[in-house]
């Protein structure tokens, strides 16, 4: 192209907003699926007008705008070639493209954190169930109501007196999360390393809990009235001191990301002389 038109500007896509428009007509009709019908059928609406306007400016020819250049005198300069030899880092060398964190907690302390916090929070849970309903089986046949129809359904007595498949329920569902977010503190704590009781202890719990406020009245109703959010956020609380304190207490082992992989994955080889490499 050598007219004059062509050689102050160039051609480029031209912007278009049908792909954002697409995007958000996706989310309202899956957002419809846990709400109203009406919110999917406006999405679907406005997902076919995305897709098909987007296709409209690419087919059957992209539809393009002029953008101006830069006056060759405002340009930037010529870049100059110095050559130069470089230093070549050799792999697996001790402080080679260093990771953060440079040290991380074992797992079996996220584990043992997050079994201590259980505890912890299961006595919180039991004093609430006392004080409020006095009745310790308040909070378990609550908890297990998350995973037991019948037991979302139950009223109020029912709630209070003893049920071994809610105990068992409860209990399962409460050790395995506790198992799950105490591991989720051996890995994130290491990243937060000036106040991981801060962290650990006061920020995750507050999240979790707006993050379950939020969903629980959509995803469990009658679950989402019985709850007393203050209790939930003390026993939330509770859990994340008692498994951050003892987490960041365990002690720290350096990660591998200096060491070869081959001894990283464990194959079982003979002494590497890397005398070559040094020469080189």
């Amino acid at each position: 192209m050598t007219d004059e038109r062509s050689a102050e500007s160039i051609a480029m896509p031209a912007p278009t907003s049908w792909p954002l428009l697409a995007a958000a007509g996706a989310s309202l009709a899956l957002a419809g699926l846990v709400t109203n019908g009406i919110v999917s059928a406006v999405g679907a609406a406005l997902f076919v007008s995305g897709i098909v306007g987007w296709f409209r400016d690419v087919l059957p020819h992209e539809r393009h705008e002029r953008v101006p250049l830069v006056p060759p005198a405002l340009r930037a300069r010529a870049i100059v070639a110095v050559p130069q030899k470089v230093r070549h880092l050799r792999v697996g060398a001790a402080q080679h493209r260093m990771r953060v964190p440079v040290e991380v907690h074992p797992y079996s302390a996220g584990a043992r954190g997050g079994m201590i916090g259980a505890v912890v929070m299961a006595l919180l849970a039991v004093i609430f169930g006392l004080v409020s309903h006095r009745s310790p089986w308040y909070p378990i046949n609550l908890l297990a109501a998350a995973a037991l129809p019948s037991m979302a359904e139950a009223n109020t007595a029912t709630l209070e007196r003893f049920n071994a498949l809610g105990l068992f329920v409860a209990s399962a569902v409460h050790l395995t999360t506790s198992l799950i977010v105490g591991l989720l503190y051996g890995l994130i704590l290491p990243m937060l390393p000036r106040r991981p009781l801060l962290a650990g202890g006061l920020f995750a719990p507050l999240l979790w809990t707006g993050l379950v406020w939020a969903a629980l009245g959509v995803i469990n109703p009658a679950l989402d009235e019985r709850i007393e959010w203050r209790w939930f956020v003390a026993s939330q609380i509770g859990f994340g001191l008692v498994a951050g304190y003892v987490v960041s207490r365990s002690e720290k082992m350096p990660t591998l990301q200096t060491v070869p992989f081959a001894q990283r994955a464990g194959l079982e080889t003979g002494a590497v002389d890397d005398e070559p490499e040094r020469r080189q």
